[in-house]
């Protein structure tokens, strides 16, 4: 999830992975004991005088911290399972050989910058597990723990850090910064031996009116014998925008399709984190392929809005009043209240089966990201057809999850866990021509089924967001 919203015309120039600076390791510095007691000089821990973590105290300059002196450590989280199990597809078998399969990871890393910035988000995380140096080591473990074959990463604000990790285990990679004030952006990385980038393209949504978020669009090539376009995004996280978020998710759908005719109809596949649970109206856009937005409120378009609007409740028999300039956010045109794009889609952990712990109504996981204010799914991998997803990595428990008390921890990196799924090309690919196009169904008994797979813990959020 995005927590800042700044936007400016100046352009920032997409960056390729170089081979790290060779570090420079400064001289270690010998411990000292602490100082007689009435003395103001400093002492660092040694050997002789430092204790277990857990009983160990801090000390806050009362100057930088009012009230926080001599704070005690708090109590380590519980240990997280080192490792999570993957759901098969029963129709792996139609699929080629495993050589033609190719891993693939989505996952919001959590910006240093929106770490440091949002502390109420981070209240029960231990002060040392949102240290950057402890967090990348975590997640670059996490990513080479796994080994895909594609990693797409949301919220990259050190860039060259994360190039460094990735590069010792053959990965290429590309950056597309947002503009503005904001120093985060998407980052694509790919092992060379495998894959090779055809085609590189992104989407700065400042460019349309659309806030400064942006998406990558690759085409990639799986050992020489098939091609497949790759989308990269994160949407805008302001609950109160719908419009600039369906109008982002359709300018990436719309553009990703225009990149697969032109290299002959290949298949698509879609990562990121979409700011949108999976019983909202964004998530039907995706997989209805339509929606028709005069019967929403914006506000709520996207399932993170907790809060209740009883006026809008009693005004629900009439249509939502939308502005022209959000119905052009929305559909791209003005005097066009249904938004549509042109991809059937399938999201890879909805249509394989998962444990009742870990999964919703709707197929999805419980829990891709949990905070302070937030526990749900926002993280997707979508797929066209013409490509079969044979197994996922299934999420923790949600149960496990909640005796965290909110990520990161000491054992994972960020306040999103990664999600992977495993792609592989079908060895013939049936006409779906004349298959009718699921229409939507948008009426009361619809919502009623609806169940919120999410939850929200307060509902005066002071998430920052942008009107």
């Amino acid at each position: 999830m995005s927590r800042s919203g700044a936007m400016s015309s100046t352009a920032a120039p997409r960056a390729r992975l170089s081979p790290p600076a060779p570090a420079s390791h400064l001289p270690r510095k010998r411990g000292r004991s602490p100082s007689a007691p009435g003395s103001t000089a400093s002492w660092r821990a040694s050997a002789e005088n430092t204790v277990p973590l857990d009983h160990r105290r801090r000390w806050h300059s009362p100057e930088r911290a009012p009230g926080r002196v001599w704070q005690r450590f708090r109590a380590p989280q519980p240990a997280l399972p080192s490792s999570r199990l993957w759901v098969c597809s029963e129709d792996a078998s139609k699929c080629s050989s495993s050589g033609d399969a190719c891993t693939i990871m989505s996952y919001n890393i959590l910006a240093d910058y929106n770490g440091q910035n949002h502390p109420d988000l981070y209240l029960d995380v231990p002060w040392d597990a949102l240290r950057w140096d402890s967090r990348r080591r975590l997640i670059i473990r996490e990513i080479r723990h796994w080994d895909p074959d594609l990693v797409c990463l949301q919220e990259v604000d050190r860039f060259q850090d994360i190039a460094a990790g990735m590069k010792s285990r053959g990965y290429e990679g590309i950056f597309q910064r947002r503009t503005g004030d904001t120093r985060d952006g998407c980052a694509m990385f790919w092992k060379s031996k495998r894959l090779h980038l055809l085609e590189e393209d992104s989407i700065d949504f400042s460019e349309f009116n659309l806030r400064n978020n942006v998406a990558q669009i690759c085409v990639f090539e799986l050992n020489g014998a098939h091609k497949f376009v790759l989308g990269n995004i994160h949407v805008l996280f302001n609950p109160k925008r719908g419009d600039i978020k369906l109008g982002q998710i359709r300018m990436l759908l719309e553009k990703a399709n225009a990149l697969a005719e032109k290299w002959d109809k290949i298949p698509i596949v879609l990562a990121g984190d979409f700011n949108s649970t999976p019983d909202s109206a964004i998530y039907k856009f995706l997989s209805t392929m339509m929606l028709n937005i005069s019967l929403h409120d914006r506000r709520q378009l996207s399932g993170l809005d907790s809060s209740e609007f009883g006026l809008y409740e009693l005004c629900s028999l009439l249509k939502y009043q939308w502005t022209d300039e959000e119905v052009r956010n929305a559909t791209g045109c003005s005097n066009v209240v249904v938004a549509e794009h042109p991809l059937k889609l399938s999201s890879s952990y909805a249509m394989l089966k998962g444990n009742s712990n870990n999964r919703g109504l709707h197929g999805e996981p419980l829990a891709t990201s949990y905070h302070k204010k937030f526990l749900g799914t926002v993280d997707y991998l979508w797929h066209t057809r013409g490509i079969e997803c044979t197994r996922v990595l299934d999420t923790l428990p949600i149960g496990v999850l909640r005796r965290t008390r909110g990520l990161p921890t000491r054992e994972i990196g960020s306040d999103h866990l990664p999600i992977v799924a495993e792609f592989a090309f079908p060895e013939s690919v049936e006409d779906d021509s004349g298959e009718e196009d699921e229409s939507e169904q948008d009426d009361e008994s619809d919502k009623e089924m609806s169940k919120a797979q999410h939850l929200f813990f307060s509902s005066d959020s002071s998430v920052e967001v942008t009107e």
